[in-house]
């Protein structure tokens, strides 16, 4: 099925865009991401990036090797860590001739009226620029959401609802939903028909697990956006799910027919 789109919500966790140690960026992994998010642009799609891996940066700003047990250390090594994860975005996004625009979000700024307008108006700004992508993270210094529990999943789907966006797609350690044979799940209707299958394994520097990623998309799929769990290790899979083609979990959205 063709899916015509035009605003897509990538989201980028940890895991995968992270080393194999987790204690630096992936540069290799950053190349490939951005030329995909190049391609999109080209082919007339807008792009909003929720991306992670800011204490993951941090961490080697640091030269620490694992990631922090206190809250406080963690919230240090993404304010250290965040500069560095944009300057990767902007090295490698500017190779096709694109710029960044950096939103740091608190769940405060999503329950504030104002703030959610403001939001929102500038994000439309942006929008208007063809060549600028907008890179949102959550304010991990004065905020704790995330850094706990969730990886950026929940923002993700939030900031798909709030820019009303055709397809959300995070991008994950694994390549979606496994079921209980280990095979992927290709089509979802029902998320809570599926929940039982979701093991909330994380990596060694990454909160999220597919627990929270589920959640996520069931706030998606019920504001009508259709939304895809798939393997951000794995070329090719944003391409092939802008496109319509089979590629990791869809999740069938609300009003939304196979």
């Amino acid at each position: 099925m063709a899916i015509r789109s035009k605003r897509i919500v990538l989201k980028f966790g940890s895991g995968i865009l992270a080393n194999a140690r987790g204690t630096t960026l992936d540069e290799r992994q950053f190349r490939r991401l951005c030329a995909e998010i190049a391609a999109l642009v080209k082919g007339g799609h807008e792009c909003v990036v929720v991306s992670s891996g800011a204490v993951a940066a941090g961490l080697g700003v640091l030269g620490l090797k694992d990631r922090p047990e206190d809250l406080a250390a963690r919230q240090a090594c993404a304010a250290i860590g965040q500069s560095r994860l944009m300057q990767s975005y902007t090295t490698h996004l500017g190779a096709h001739g694109l710029h960044v625009a950096q939103l740091l979000l608190t769940y405060g700024d999503l329950d504030s009226r104002i703030a959610y307008q403001n939001v929102r108006n500038t994000l439309a700004r942006i929008f208007e620029r063809k060549t600028v992508i907008p890179i949102v993270n959550e304010n991990d210094s004065v905020a704790v959401e995330e850094l706990k529990f969730g990886d950026n999943d929940k923002l993700s789907a939030e900031v798909a609802v709030l820019v009303e966006a055709d397809i959300l797609i995070l991008l994950t350690s694994v390549d979606g939903l496994l079921d209980k044979t280990g095979k992927i799940v290709p089509v979802v209707k029902d998320v809570d028909h599926v929940a039982g299958l979701a093991r909330n394994e994380m990596g060694k520097f990454s909160v999220g697990g597919m627990v929270s990623k589920l959640q996520a998309v069931k706030v998606a799929v019920d504001a009508g956006i259709s939304t895809f769990i798939a393997g951000g290790r794995n070329a090719g899979r944003i391409s092939a799910i802008a496109a319509g083609k089979d590629a990791g979990t869809r999740f069938i959205a609300k009003g939304e027919t196979l």
